[in-house]
């Protein structure tokens, strides 16, 4: 009965497997003698059992050796990873050869005849190709990645993998040569030993992509295991996926089930603010990301960073969903976040909050503790705004006009004579010069990414107040960067970034003024993003000039992760970007269909929203992470995957404001048949104008 009960034990076990991966039609069951030496947690172990293929499994590697038969294979992967290395008795190499195993060896301790080293962790390197052993879909220089790789020192020739920093998409373009390299998997020198310096059969649970990758990888190493059987090909579904796949229709619950993960989201990821008790949530603001970094266990740190945008806009979405579904968790906690904003932080606090101070009405970049120090980047400042114009329509609350006002005027006043502000202020500058050295520069700054969403701002502003120099100043920078348009735009990660950020005041301004002008201007920027949507609904980055990017890809293996980047090496590379480019072109697109009532702009969008719904993250495993959405998304792999470069932000980071906020709340717009533009439209902030226009714009200045 025992017996019994440990055999239905394990079954139930196995068959959590066999759920989670894909199903294998396996007509003829695998001939082949294989021996695995290994928890029966392991990745590898399960993916083979989940696969139809039968092996015993056994607590030990003498065990495993001893009941080999001979010229069979036996695995001894590796427990206790990466606290541990993998122990084997020398004795055991010599009874295996003596048997004619052969053995695949995880992370070893030692081997016979070479000196191992110190176990040494990753932290930018990747994994790169080295052999044509992997056949045609895996050719040398390909890239392949193993997260948090823990990795044993080891001299070894020929190796088929190696662990090197290179930059690239899915090749090392500048080679080997010029990077510090250490064997990943290579044959030990006169023996049937496989060594991998690294636990590969870690592949799920570490998250190692991209899968197609690892299926020639697995299948290499089980054709050396087993010269003379055929192994089928293993498949096995990651712990964090798409929510759907590209053929997928989608239907108008599904995204009504994305919007309701996506907000579910801020709430289960842990990166709200909350009171011990769980019920006050984002009194304190809410943490900026999850960083780009996976851990060896699959998850990924937080960076704690408390930003004005990141909250602003969390509490536009959270707003939304507590507008749809009349929620009052939800409408209590954007509360929260807006009046941690404006009232109960720093943030538009000190000499932000003095009148006489140059600063006055800024909004600083996030929390910190020396208030002299504050920085006030124009498009961090214009998405607190619009996160804020949206959340208080979805309230039916003006409690924020004054903030809203200040920021807007402190903005305003500093904006020079041909329409544009630097990109950053900071205060002990600004006291220094004043705010009227700002108005009064002539300064030029052709990019989109910094200047054209303050623009829209002032355009909002101007359509409730009818404050013509709103108007007058956002017109002049507009003229002044389409004129400039492409030759002369700087980008920040990439091209497409800038059209979908200058979208917006485009749209608004044909709201205010439809002229045959700023028609023209509108579609040329609309079409030249559109060019590069694909059929799946991805938009699809482009570079640009490349000697106008101030954050270009990786000249060489070296500047690799040294400081933001695009996801992309070459122009090509099929990926999207939800946090510069896919994200904000969700907005300004549908902006600019309600503008102009186009009906392919609409379809366009459709396809978007389609898209944004289909690369949701779905896992069961790491909860803190479904319902989320990444920043790179490969469209014809269809997995989470690009290069990941950027210091900061890479392929996996998932910002709560940016990124999560704007799509999440886009989707609700798109169910709602509405936009900003319209559902803001009845704000009273023109109430509270004249009050604040003589306290931050004399007469004399601004006649």
């Amino acid at each position: 009965m025992k017996r019994l009960w440990k055999y239905l034990s394990r079954l139930l076990l196995l068959s959590t497997i066999t759920i989670a991966a894909i199903n294998i039609q396996c007509t003829t069951a695998y001939s082949g003698k294989l021996y695995f030496k290994c928890s029966e947690n392991n990745d590898l172990y399960k993916t083979v059992f989940a696969n139809g293929i039968k092996a015993p499994r056994f607590d030990s590697a003498e065990k495993a050796v001893k009941a080999a038969e001979n010229g069979s294979a036996v695995l001894i992967l590796a427990d206790n990873y990466p606290a541990e290395t993998t122990v084997v008795d020398t004795a055991l190499f010599t009874l295996a050869a003596r048997k004619n195993l052969r053995l695949y060896i995880e992370f070893p301790s030692q081997l016979p005849g070479i000196e191992t080293g110190k176990v040494r962790k990753t932290r930018w390197e990747r994994v790169v190709v080295t052999s044509d052993a992997f056949g045609a879909s895996l050719q040398k220089m390909r890239i392949v990645m193993i997260n948090d790789c823990h990795y044993v020192q080891v001299d070894a020739e020929n190796p088929y993998l190696v662990i090197a920093k290179v930059a690239g998409f899915d090749t090392a373009v500048y080679g080997l040569d010029s990077t510090e390299t250490h064997p990943i998997l290579f044959e030990f020198p006169g023996a049937n030993i496989l060594v991998s310096t690294t636990k590969l059969s870690h592949f799920i649970t570490g998250r190692y992509s991209p899968k197609d990758a690892w299926k020639p990888i697995w299948g290499m190493i089980f054709k050396w295991l087993q010269p003379e059987d055929k192994m089928p090909e293993l498949d096995w579904q990651e712990t964090v996926r798409p929510s759907f796949r590209a053929t997928d229709k989608i239907t108008k619950e599904k995204r009504l089930q994305a919007v309701r993960r996506g907000i579910d989201w801020y709430y289960n990821s842990g990166m709200l603010t909350k009171t011990l008790d769980s019920k006050v949530y984002g009194k304190d603001g809410i943490y900026e990301c999850f960083s780009s970094t996976i851990n060896y266990d699959g998850s990924q740190p937080v960076t704690k960073n408390r930003r004005s945008d990141c909250a602003s806009e969390a509490s536009m979405a959270i707003a939304m969903r507590g507008f749809l579904a009349r929620n009052q968790r939800d409408k209590s906690t954007a509360g929260n976040l807006q009046d941690f904003v404006y009232f109960n932080s720093s943030l538009q606090q000190g000499p932000r909050g003095l009148e006489t101070s140059p600063s006055y009405g800024f909004i600083d970049w996030f929390v910190r503790g020396d208030d002299s120090k504050g920085v006030y980047y124009s498009d961090d400042n214009a998405r607190v705004i619009l996160g804020t114009l949206t959340a208080s329509a979805a309230m039916k609350t003006g409690r924020w006009d004054d903030g809203m006002l200040k920021a807007i005027l402190a903005n305003f006043r500093t904006t020079g004579p041909a329409g544009f502000k630097p990109r950053r202020l900071e205060e002990p500058l600004l006291q220094k010069l004043g705010w009227e050295h700002y108005r009064n520069d002539e300064y030029y700054h052709y990019a989109p990414h910094y200047q054209s969403w303050i623009w829209a701002t002032f355009l909002w502003l101007y359509d409730k107040t009818k404050y013509a120099p709103l108007l007058d100043r956002s017109k002049i920078g507009i003229k002044n960067m389409m004129e400039a348009y492409p030759d002369r735009w700087h980008w920040t990660n990439g091209l497409q970034q800038e059209r979908a950020r200058m979208i917006l005041p485009l749209a608004w301004l044909v709201r205010l003024e439809d002229t045959a002008e700023h028609r023209k201007w509108l579609y040329q920027i609309v079409d030249d993003l559109l060019a590069f949507q694909d059929e799946s609904g991805a938009i699809r980055e482009d570079l640009g000039n490349v000697g106008h990017g101030k954050y270009a890809p990786p000249k060489s293996n070296a500047a690799y992760g040294t400081n933001e980047a695009p996801l992309i090496q070459e122009n090509g590379d099929p990926v999207a970007d939800m946090l510069y480019t896919s994200n904000f072109a969700f907005f300004s697109l549908t902006e600019a269909a309600a503008a102009t009532g186009d009906e392919r702009i609409k379809k366009a969008v459709k396809k978007l929203a389609d898209f944004m719904v289909r690369i949701q993250v779905r896992s069961e495993t790491h909860p803190e992470l479904d319902g989320a959405w990444y920043r790179a998304f490969d469209f014809n792999r269809w997995e989470y995957w690009a290069s990941n470069a950027d210091a900061g932000w890479g392929v996996w980071s998932t910002e709560t404001g940016w990124t999560q906020a704007w799509i999440a709340t886009m989707l609700m717009m798109h169910e709602l048949n509405t936009n900003v533009w319209d559902f803001t439209a009845d704000s009273k902030i023109a109430d509270h104008f004249e009050m604040y226009r003589q306290r931050m714009l004399p007469g004399r200045v601004f006649k």
